[in-house]
């Protein structure tokens, strides 16, 4: 039998928004996982980025929502960053535009009070990221006891140190009785345990293995001297490889963003960047000129390493290689999406081989060596952080040691005996003169 939607138990309207998004046959994930969320189970799926997870479980959760006039909503979809909220918000309205379904994103640095009034107004779908959530639970703006149905989006991200409190503080706010899904292209040991105390007997859909690399991606390194030689390696590759088309530039935090940004001023407008820093409206623009083709670079921290769906993206560079194996999978993992091929390029230092080696033994897969191309100019200059450590050693002395050396007088001024100031030395004088008077009588 033939492998299409049409095949799987879904409703006319949601058959009509698939045709109009030209999407016709299901992925292997969104196939698996459609009758176990069906089935009222909680689930969890592991399957290579790219591969159509957020239908996987949008397309159940439409199918078995109804027509309700109640305000408060009945799906809660969590995801941690403000641009995968956005990204899964338009999914949802795409899917559910032949129906009546209500659905609505919140995230922080957008006025809370219009997040307030689109709430009040009644929703069937919540899509938010921890800290604003907690935020409108706080002021009572939105009420989760009619919750039936709890998503986590990028659970590896979300249960991590950074978001495990607010979390923590949601899951313990939900109706005990809902259904849990989760989905991600990895799944630490960490993570599944602390999802057993949230999760009852979750079914595990997973087609690949959990720290599989992405079949379909290119993967290889530079190994660079220094951090300067790091930034002439990239220039020389966005001046010269022809398929630099559309490449985002990962960096592992905001001031190493901006400053490398800065660094490639003379590349104009075909350079741009995203980061925590940046306000809403310029992270949303960011990534609508990286995709209409005004931007051709994008330089970006993790804040986009997890879910986003880039269109026809040709290469991800990790200007830095990130500590955390999974996080190298994520990264490059906006390249390669669904069947189309990608490449993934790394340019590191000596300090950086471990982390290497560490990421290959995770996938179990070895990242080809590129030499470094001739024309690349290695500087010798190195940044204050990569300069040679040089410590003085410290002399320890006993408490009760007496300093050795040769012991001298005291010079003439030095023997001086102190007499105090010139009021208690006029004081001194007078009472001798009057002992000398008596004496004298």
């Amino acid at each position: 039998m033939e492998n299409t939607f049409k095949n799987m138990n879904l409703s006319k309207p949601l058959l009509r928004a698939l045709e109009d998004l030209q999407l016709t046959a299901p992925t292997p994930i969104q196939e698996k996982a459609f009758p176990v969320i069906m089935s009222g189970r909680d689930a969890v799926g592991i399957s290579q980025t790219g591969t159509g997870k957020t239908l996987a479980y949008v397309l159940p959760i439409l199918r078995q929502l109804d027509y309700s006039e109640q305000r408060h909503p009945r799906v809660l979809i969590l995801a941690p960053t403000r641009e995968l909220v956005a990204q899964i918000l338009d999914t949802v309205q795409k899917l559910s535009k032949y129906s009546s379904i209500r659905s609505f994103g919140v995230y922080g640095e957008s006025n809370i009070n219009t997040q307030k009034q689109n709430i009040h107004a009644g929703l069937d779908i919540l899509i938010a990221t921890p800290g604003r959530l907690i935020d409108l639970i706080i002021s009572r703006s939105v009420l989760l006891s009619s919750i039936k149905k709890l998503v986590v989006d990028e659970v590896d991200e979300m249960f991590a140190l950074g978001f495990r409190s607010q979390i923590t503080q949601i899951l313990d706010a939900l109706p005990a009785k809902r259904q849990n899904i989760s989905f991600s292209a990895t799944l630490s040991e960490e993570t599944e345990s602390l999802m057993q105390l949230y999760f009852k007997e979750p079914v595990f859909v997973e087609l690949v293995s959990r720290g599989s690399p992405i079949e379909k991606i290119k993967q290889s390194y530079f190994v660079v001297p220094n951090l300067n030689t790091r930034l002439n390696l990239l220039k020389h590759l966005i001046r010269h490889q022809k398929d630099f088309s559309k490449v985002l530039v990962f960096v592992k935090n905001k001031d190493l963003a901006n400053e490398l940004e800065e660094a490639m001023k003379e590349f104009g407008e075909q350079v741009g960047i995203i980061h925590s820093n940046k306000t809403q409206a310029n992270r949303f623009k960011s990534i609508e000129l990286f995709e209409n083709g005004t931007h051709r670079i994008l330089i970006a921290t993790d804040v986009v390493a997890r879910g986003l769906d880039f269109k026809d993206l040709s290469h991800v560079v990790n200007f830095d290689f990130p500590k955390d194996p999974a996080t190298y999978i994520h990264r490059i993992g906006r390249t390669g999406r669904a069947d189309k091929s990608g490449n993934a390029l790394s340019l590191i230092i000596q300090s950086e081989l471990p982390q290497l080696l560490a990421t290959e033994d995770y996938m179990g897969v070895k990242i080809k060596k590129t030499a470094l191309p001739k024309a690349v100019t290695i500087s010798d200059v190195l940044r204050p952080e990569e300069m040679p450590k040089t410590r003085v050693k410290k002399i320890k002395v006993s408490k009760f040691e007496v300093p050795s050396g040769a012991f001298h007088e005291k010079k003439d001024k030095n023997k001086k005996i102190q007499l105090g100031g010139k009021r208690r030395q006029e004081k001194q004088r007078r009472a001798l003169e009057k002992s000398r008077s008596k004496r004298n009588r």
